[in-house]
């Protein structure tokens, strides 16, 4: 079996997320508390009402970015999808596509399925390069199927 996520991607999903929600949902809760009127020359009103704004906007940040990501690994007849509570198992003849784009300095994939399993149409890993090109190496015939609408 392939892992072909990242290292990062434990990193990325909970310590990352739950940091920030942890420290800034204290934060946003203790200036909800504050008794006095002002905050420096602000007044306490607006400076409650930026700091959970702040907040929730984190939370859904995450909510529609880190937290989806996914732990993917596969084999020659199956792709298998965790997030670190359920694993799945999709055969590659349900996988419509696979994606493979960058944003900043990571490498994101997509895999769109045919039919929808426990984690949907489509899920988003992120992928380690050098192990996606180690196991295409492996399965030439896959790579040809799933990748070539980029190779053409």
């Amino acid at each position: 079996m392939h892992r072909l996520s990242s290292n990062a991607t434990l990193l990325l999903k909970f310590f990352i997320p739950v940091f920030w929600i942890v420290f800034f949902g204290a934060s946003t809760l203790a200036a909800l508390f504050y008794q006095y009127d002002y905050v420096g020359n602000t007044p306490a009103i607006y400076f409650k009402g930026g700091m959970v704004f702040f907040y929730v906007t984190g939370v859904l940040l995450f909510a529609f970015t880190l937290l989806r990501l996914k732990r993917v690994e596969a084999d020659g007849d199956f792709l298998y999808v965790t997030n670190y509570f359920k694993t799945a198992r999709y055969p590659f003849h349900n996988v419509s596509s696979f994606r493979l784009s960058r944003f900043l300095f990571l490498q994101l994939a997509t895999v769109q399925f045919q039919e929808s399993g426990i984690f949907g149409k489509r899920i988003f890993f992120l992928a380690s390069r050098h192990l996606v090109d180690g196991y295409f190496a492996a399965y030439p015939e896959l790579k040809a199927r799933l990748l070539n609408e980029e190779e053409g």
